[in-house]
């Protein structure tokens, strides 16, 4: 029987899709990303094992709220990728039954063509872009961006919908060069139907600490809205130039 490894369930998100969602966190992720506020959901092997039906029960008891406001089901991590036969079954049984709208949320680290039987019953892609410089990638994240790139260039290319967002850390992802490269990035990208900044915050401390482990932000700030705003305008730059030398 096929199982998954979950390590918590959200009923009502709002910030992971379109409308209401049930959001589904997978277990196990192989970047290990300096800001990250889920640091449990690193290890393979924790979490809880459900059945499909154990998931899908959760979620039948809040069809309505999903229906009426255009929401569905996001699965999202940890990665949720390395898990991605269980989540193509979910996806699958989930349109099968209510027809709910699916969201991928992603790292990018997989290959598209490797995980294809799960993007075709995928509605939307979540792409977060940790970086566009590699070097500095890896130092964030302990992974190289070649393979987060190339998946946006693969869904560019087969047309999938996406939205792309990035996590805005004052010293580390701000840097205006980077921000008007990102931009020139996302500019040469077909099917991005939006772009998000996400503000760094402190709230996943507190699980670094659970750990014992020492947390490697301390005492890096969450940006303020003109910073915010700056890195919105320059990224925009970036792409208006990069939609410029194309056309």
């Amino acid at each position: 029987m096929l199982k998954g490894r979950i390590h918590s369930l959200e009923t009502f998100g709002t910030v992971d899709g379109p409308g209401i969602r049930f959001v589904l966190f997978m277990q196990g992720c192989l970047l290990k990303c300096q800001y990250c506020h889920n640091p449990d959901t690193w290890s393979l092997t924790d979490g809880k094992e459900m059945t499909l039906e154990e998931v899908l029960a959760e979620i039948e008891p809040y069809l309505n709220y999903y229906r009426t406001s255009g929401g569905g089901l996001t699965v999202s991590g940890g990665e949720a990728t390395l898990q991605a036969p269980f989540v193509t079954e979910l996806f699958r049984e989930v349109k099968k039954r209510w027809n709910l709208h699916t969201t991928l949320d992603t790292n990018g680290y997989n290959e598209g063509p490797k995980i294809i039987e799960l993007l075709d019953v995928t509605d939307l892609v979540m792409l977060d872009l940790k970086h566009i410089d590699n070097e500095k990638h890896i130092k964030l994240t302990s992974k190289p961006n070649d393979r987060m790139l190339n998946m946006a260039k693969w869904l560019s290319k087969e047309g999938r919908s996406m939205w792309i967002r990035y996590v805005l850390v004052p010293g580390l992802t701000d840097d205006e060069q980077d921000l008007l490269n990102l931009g020139r990035f996302i500019g040469e990208l077909n099917a991005v139907e939006k772009f998000e900044i996400l503000p760094y915050h402190q709230m996943g401390i507190y699980k670094w600490q659970e750990l014992g482990w020492s947390y490697p932000l301390e005492g890096v700030p969450s940006p303020t809205e003109a910073e915010v705003q700056r890195a919105y305008e320059l990224i925009e730059e970036g792409r208006k130039q990069a939609v410029s030398a194309i056309s």
